[in-house]
């Protein structure tokens, strides 16, 4: 009798202990068994013949015809509609492009429905897609083209001018361009979308994509490096899947309504909204662009319960003027990335309890992490079972020579706990590192060997986190020569690339700068004029304007007599990104860029106090 009583009061006392000492346990207890199904699930689909993303789809056409997949501006495309356009768009191409299994098609779209069952036919057709990012132009449109090595791009009828611009290019190198307009005079651009209209809606056979594995290239998604150009990450089939039980592992369920206003060309509207929306089976609302002033609107006017954030997203949202409604909505679960601390808190402050799932991870990455507790200011939670299956590790770096620290036996050291550590994740057959299309010398510039044995292989993340003795990962900072501004990554040599086109500019050193109140850093740029020329304001503004998107022009130039070089001619950027574009602490001459002047302006104490009190918006 008494030892039955002493196993009650210890069942009955266990709830108390485990919250005294153990506070996230059921939590991480939660998440695991998430992931055990999850992966257990996809072992199974990877199995012959492959279950695809595409497979998923077509089940849940069967399974809910005339459920809303997506609605947009007013209007709702059921997943029946949105199955039989694809159709129409996979025969179209099918005819008139002549595509087939195992080729590539560029798409340059922008966030509406089209682009959804777009895809979804390439992918009948069992081609992959290349989601051009809708804001590049001129070079980088070229090189993003032609390193994934489509043969056809598909553009939407709003971006015909930047088209335009690389047709020549494309003509010659017999690149076949199609405009999802009803017409079009250019010679070399054909109008498509007469000839979806007219194409049968009728099924195709799955025989037309009998080849496609887990490991065949589904997609490729660009990610800026330190090459300057974008990179085209390809990720194959596996891949999307891994992205798309982030919701799963999330918390949403098939009732959810999931709300995209990031862009679909981007890893996280795609992979994690659209294709995680396809998972789950639920709606989706899409939106073009982000607008912080009807957000929560259209939260209630829609039921949406999930949201995707960036960093910039929740302090846009939480500089709102305050409303007596702000948390009359349904939003339970927010997942993103890159929200600072105390905007974090502001946010839930205002808006009410809902789940921030802050995300860690890259496209063309092998590790990454997400927060499914409830702490706030973390990117993930180590777990025995995450480090089994995804080994990796934190290693000492020393930001001066932008490299990892290496002991007497060439290895690396492993960063103490607590302590910032450059993230690298094992290579392995469960964990790989494909790399980018087209450049091979740049995946070898994320392969690390011999970091904690000889031979060994491990991807370079190229950001710096720590994992506190609680457990819990802090991402810290990125290293190398891409910063990131407005959600997006810039590539400092690109930038350069592009300054140096102008005549007044010799040699330019881009990097970014830390604004108070902001996520990210923003552009800025240490210039050296060619002998005997002064700088340029109007040419600078109009070169910059021409070939960059707005979120990678240099806010502010700083005029030098000389760059400072390290041992091997590698540009030091250290201490100019440590002195910021302060006018009273720097000597050397600077400028800014004025959006509504279009052009640049000195740097005025004025100017800067005024940034610095968000008077001038950024």
């Amino acid at each position: 009798m008494l030892i039955w009583f002493t196993i009650l009061a210890g069942i009955a006392i266990l709830p108390v202990f485990l919250k005294t000492w153990f506070p996230y346990f059921g939590q991480d207890f939660s998440y695991i068994m998430k992931c055990i199904v999850l992966g257990i699930r996809l072992a199974k689909y990877k199995r012959k013949p492959f279950y695809s993303i595409l497979d998923c789809f077509l089940d849940a056409v069967k399974k809910h015809p005339n459920k809303t997949f997506i609605h947009f501006e007013g209007k709702a495309h059921s997943y029946s509609e949105v199955d039989k356009q694809s159709n129409k768009v996979a025969r179209a191409l099918q005819t008139h492009a002549r595509l087939k299994e195992g080729d590539t098609v560029a798409l340059f779209l922008g966030n509406e429905p089209c682009f959804a069952w777009t895809w979804l036919g390439l992918a009948k057709l069992g081609c992959a897609a290349a989601l051009l990012n809708f804001n590049i132009r001129s070079k980088s449109l070229l090189h993003c083209f032609s390193c994934c090595g489509a043969k056809v791009i598909i553009a939407s009828a709003e971006l015909k001018g930047a088209v335009d611009e690389v047709l020549p290019v494309l003509r010659q190198q017999g690149i076949s361009v199609y405009l999802l307009s009803e017409e079009c005079s250019v010679e070399g651009i054909h109008a498509l979308s007469d000839n979806i209209s007219q194409a049968s809606d009728e099924p195709l056979s799955p025989d037309l994509r009998s080849n496609v594995t887990f490991r065949s290239a589904a997609l490729y998604i660009y990610t800026s490096g330190t090459t300057g150009l974008p990179k085209a990450a390809l990720v194959t089939h596996e891949r999307v899947w891994a992205a798309s039980f982030i919701q799963a592992a999330s918390g949403v369920t098939s009732e959810d309504v999931f709300y995209i206003n990031l862009p679909l060309y981007h890893s996280a509207g795609f992979l994690i909204g659209l294709s995680g929306a396809i998972e789950r089976g639920i709606t989706v609302v899409l939106r073009r662009k982000f607008s912080a002033s009807q957000f929560w609107e259209d939260c209630r006017k829609h039921n949406i319960t999930v949201m995707q954030y960036i960093g910039e997203t929740m302090r846009y949202l939480c500089n709102t003027p305050k409303k007596d409604n702000e948390k009359d909505h349904k939003v339970r679960i927010a997942i993103g990335n890159g929200v600072r601390l105390d905007i974090w808190s502001e946010f839930l402050n205002r808006f009410g309890d809902i789940h921030v799932r802050e995300l860690y991870a890259a496209t063309e990455g092998n590790i990454g992490f997400i927060n499914y507790t409830t702490k706030i200011g973390v990117v993930g939670r180590v777990n025995f079972l995450h480090r089994y299956l995804f080994p990796y590790t934190l290693i000492k770096f020393d930001i001066e020579k932008e490299e990892p620290v290496r002991n007497a036996k060439g290895l690396c050291i492993k960063a103490a706990k607590g302590e910032t550590g450059l993230l690298v994740g094992k290579v392995t057959k469960r964990s790989p590192f494909v790399g980018y299309a087209g450049n091979q010398q740049q995946t070898e510039k994320k392969r690390l060997r011999d970091v904690l044995q000889k031979g060994d292989l491990y991807f370079n993340t190229g950001d710096l986190l720590r994992i506190d003795s609680d457990s819990f990962v802090y991402f810290q900072d990125r290293v190398g020569d891409t910063f990131r501004w407005k959600g997006e990554n810039v590539a400092t040599t690109e930038v350069a690339d592009i300054l140096t086109m102008v005549k007044c500019i010799a040699q330019a050193n881009v990097y970014g700068v830390h604004v108070e109140g902001h996520e990210g850093r923003i552009g800025m740029a240490a210039v050296i004029l060619e002998e005997g020329e002064e700088f340029d304001y109007d040419g600078t503004f109009k070169t910059v304007a021409n070939y960059l998107p707005a979120y990678a022009r240099p806010r502010f130039i700083r005029i030098q007599s000389s760059l400072e070089m390290t041992g091997t001619f590698k540009m030091k950027k250290v201490r100019l990104v440590e002195d910021g574009f302060n006018p009273s602490t720097i000597q050397d001459r600077l400028y800014f860029l004025d959006s509504d002047k279009k052009t640049y302006v000195p740097l005025t104490e004025e100017i800067y106090s005024s940034i610095a009190s968000r008077e001038i918006k950024l």
